[in-house]
């Protein structure tokens, strides 16, 4: 996180300059943004945010250098306007200028009467290659959450109320512009052909496959092994 780039409400922990903590300030909604802009390459972010710090608007996201940072009262402050592409965790809602748009159900998969809860830990995927932002949820791919990322220099954003909340960012790997590995081209291949809705119901574990691959599968090279927590 950027300590020069936020609400006056957060600030960077200075033993922990990976976690942000919110003061308990009433009636505001407060962001902050990375320290790094991303306008190529794909990207891969571990957020730790524990649920019962989240309170009714918890937003996750990309945003421009020109995005507010805060706002009077509590809002999706992430994704109400045109600088901003945001996840609200609580809602299962993905948004961009939402005063215009009404935004769209995510994961992709949630049937109407479905709720979706979003574990402590979560995985941000962002492509900017292809414009793209989605998020995977314990090795299970969420889909693409936003489009029409590309041509722009973007920062991970969070946008909370809760007071005392405190939220983690770790860049957990990356690639640089240029062809996929073929294992990574597999990887998407097979997981698209299994579909969002045999890969929530577990389908990799049932695939006649080394236990190595699975976990290959699930996205599971990405993230942190315990030595790095």
């Amino acid at each position: 996180w950027n300590p020069d780039d936020r609400s006056f409400n957060i600030y960077v922990k200075e033993d922990d300059p990976l976690t942000l903590h919110r003061h308990p300030v009433a009636q505001s909604t407060d962001c902050v943004r990375s320290k790094i802009g991303y306008e190529t390459g794909l990207h891969v972010f571990e957020l730790t945010w524990p649920a019962q710090q989240r309170g009714t608007h918890a937003v996750v996201g990309v945003a421009t250098r020109d995005a507010p940072l805060h706002s009077v009262g509590y809002q999706s402050l992430i994704g109400n306007n045109d600088q901003t592409w945001g996840w609200d965790l609580g809602r299962n809602k993905a948004y961009h200028d939402s005063a215009n748009n009404p935004g769209i159900t995510y994961p992709v998969c949630l049937a109407p009467d479905q709720t979706f809860q979003v574990p402590d830990k979560f995985i941000m995927v962002l492509d900017m290659d292809e414009g793209t932002m989605s998020f995977v949820v314990e090795g299970n791919y969420l889909g693409v959450s936003h489009f029409g990322l590309r041509g722009r220099k973007l920062h991970v954003i969070v946008s909370a109320v809760w007071g005392h909340c405190e939220i983690t960012m770790r860049y957990l790997n990356g690639l640089d512009p240029g062809p996929l590995s073929l294992m990574n081209i597999s990887r998407l291949n097979i997981r698209r052909s299994l579909g969002s809705e045999q890969l929530k119901d577990g389908a990799i574990d049932r695939l006649l496959l080394p236990a190595s691959m699975k976990e290959y599968l699930k996205y599971k090279d990405m993230e942190p092994s315990e030595g790095n927590n």
